[in-house]
């Protein structure tokens, strides 16, 4: 069974926000990263991208499939996670651990429209 940490929004899409104050830190959850396997790149938003909830801010790619990444909230890129440039299988080792980007959130009401780790547990076990 894949990692599922209670605290954190998630998305229909496998990506994940872990909210700091007005900071969101965006990945794609355990579950997403062993549907994919071996991730060897990682196409991430340039800092003061704007992202919006619900569109593309980039890609995961592994050796078996490409998936798109879709913004699960909106917001400002403030970060994004320069270690994955070099070694993307980090998101392999600890899905949670090595967020994708961070951002500064622009309407924290769309996290109501994500789910919370037991809805999400429940939408894997379908």
């Amino acid at each position: 069974m894949a990692k599922v940490i209670d605290g954190l929004y998630y998305s229909e899409s496998h990506e994940f926000v872990r909210v700091e104050g007005e900071y969101g830190y965006i990945g794609i959850t355990d579950y997403a990263q062993n549907a994919l396997g071996n991730v060897v790149y990682v196409d991430m938003p340039e800092v003061d991208d704007e992202l919006t909830a619900g569109e593309e801010f980039g890609a995961v790619e592994s050796t078996k499939a490409a998936s798109d990444l879709n913004a699960p909230v909106s917001g400002t890129v403030v970060e994004v996670n320069t270690a994955l440039e070099d070694t993307p299988e980090l998101i392999n080792q600890d899905a949670f651990a090595n967020w994708i980007v961070k951002v500064r959130l622009t309407d924290t009401a769309e996290l109501d429209s994500l789910m919370d780790a037991q809805a999400y547990e429940e939408m894997c076990g379908k």
